[in-house]
């Protein structure tokens, strides 16, 4: 954010009469710092390092650029002062953090450019870790012997087959269809304030998805094929609805990252009974806590927005992704966080999957470069240009892992467990 804040104060004080040519200049020098940034830094906390240096070295050009370029008024003098009043905290001490940059690169044999931005050697093109970046390319790679650890993470996308809808697809999804819970927005049902105050509309959405009225579908077949031949690491899972499970994934597999229907606490933490649980949202009657002097509300032991994460779900995301020879994403919009930033937990080595209706979690190329140098996840990169290992499948999720499935030469095996369950 300090990043922004200084490239920001540095548009505003080229804002105004001829100030778009200005701004096109200030955007040339600014990428350029950027560019430089990023591959002179090293990884994590260098390149923060390196990344703000040039940063404010570019908005120093920058300003020193416009006050070149323009003849302001007097209230524009005010405004550039106003901006670079702003700044001066920010680049305090630049002149001598520059300067030994640039002493550091010409000792290292570089060279600089009319703007003071050492010119850099393009970076060498990583190699392609697949053979092609689809699910055929996946398929080979799976088959080749070297893909022993598989983690798949996947969301309500992968449910939708079974007749569970999903959270946000407009017109369809389960937030545009609680209408007849009289909500104050569709968010709310999964609100703990909202829930201490109306805990009835919760209850009633929760008969519709308790686990039992539905079965899992071949993506959650496909998964358990996973763990069958022993290359499942883990499945990382948003959804409630325990077809997981149902699929017969062992419980050790599956990390619930949102919870589900499985245990059942009230809101002090006392422990209630799931099958008296479920008794209650039969009937539509909401349960509290049966301990002596208690009374509080009870829920089913699902994440609601603003609760912290099951402690399982943070110690495994810590070990799974990083041994894993295979990501697979699946069904999900990667929308919730901190879900959505496990796509970046995998090494660079890693390659990842999508399987899904639309590309998600894949950035602006601009964003994924700042984000890289400031030692943050960058998502998906599916551009023909910087791509090395992602593959990209749209469509329905059945149709993806059956294809999938058809390709490692699992596919009749596939079909022959979705007919007899």
């Amino acid at each position: 954010s300090r990043l922004a804040d200084n490239l920001a104060a540095v548009r505003f004080a080229g804002s105004g009469e001829s100030g778009d040519d200005n701004l096109q200049r200030a955007a040339e020098i600014e990428a350029k710092a950027f560019s430089a940034a990023e591959r002179q830094g090293g990884d994590g906390a260098a390149d923060a390092a390196v990344v703000r240096e040039y940063s404010r070295a570019a908005g120093e050009m920058m300003t020193r650029a416009i006050d070149d370029v323009n003849s302001v008024s007097a209230d524009d003098d005010d405004a550039s002062s106003s901006s670079s009043s702003s700044s001066e905290d920010e680049m305090s001490g630049l002149a001598g953090l520059i300067q030994r940059l640039t002493l550091k690169h010409r000792e290292q044999g570089g060279q600089l450019d009319q703007d003071s931005i050492p010119v850099m050697p393009e970076p060498e093109p990583r190699k392609p870790l697949l053979s092609s970046f689809d699910i055929a390319g996946v398929a080979e790679y799976i088959k080749s012997g070297k893909c022993k650890r598989i983690v798949v993470m996947v969301g309500a996308g992968i449910s939708v087959s079974a007749g569970i809808p999903d959270f946000r697809t407009p017109g369809t999804g389960l937030y545009d269809n609680l209408q007849k819970y009289n909500l104050p927005h569709p968010t709310a049902v999964f609100e703990l304030d909202y829930f201490r105050e109306n805990p009835q509309p919760f209850y009633l959405l929760a008969k519709e998805l308790y686990p039992g009225n539905f079965s899992p579908t071949p993506t959650h077949h496909f998964i358990w094929l996973l763990h069958e031949k022993g290359l499942l690491a883990r499945c990382f899972t948003q959804n409630i609805d325990s077809l997981e499970a149902a699929a017969g994934i062992p419980a050790d597999k599956i990390v619930a990252a949102h919870g589900n229907f499985d245990a059942a606490h009230c809101l002090r933490g006392h422990t209630a009974d799931v099958n008296d649980v479920k008794a209650h949202v039969d009937r539509g009657d909401v349960m509290r806590c049966e301990e002596v002097g208690c009374d509080e509300l009870v829920k089913p032991d699902i994440v609601f927005f603003g609760e912290a994460l099951p402690q399982r779900f943070n110690r495994l995301a810590a070990t799974d992704f990083d041994d894993c020879d295979l990501l697979i994403v699946a069904g999900t919009s990667l929308a919730v966080h901190p879900f959505a930033g496990l796509v970046d937990f995998p090494s660079e080595d890693t390659p990842r999957l999508l399987i899904n209706r639309e590309v998600v979690g894949e950035l602006d190329p601009r964003m994924r470069s700042l984000r890289r140098m400031l030692g943050r996840g960058a998502g998906f990169d599916f551009s023909e240009e910087g791509n090395y290992r992602d593959a990209l499948w749209l469509g329905d999720c059945d149709d993806g892992f059956m294809e999938l499935a058809t390709l490692c030469g699992w596919g009749d095996e596939l079909r022959e467990m979705c007919e007899r369950k």
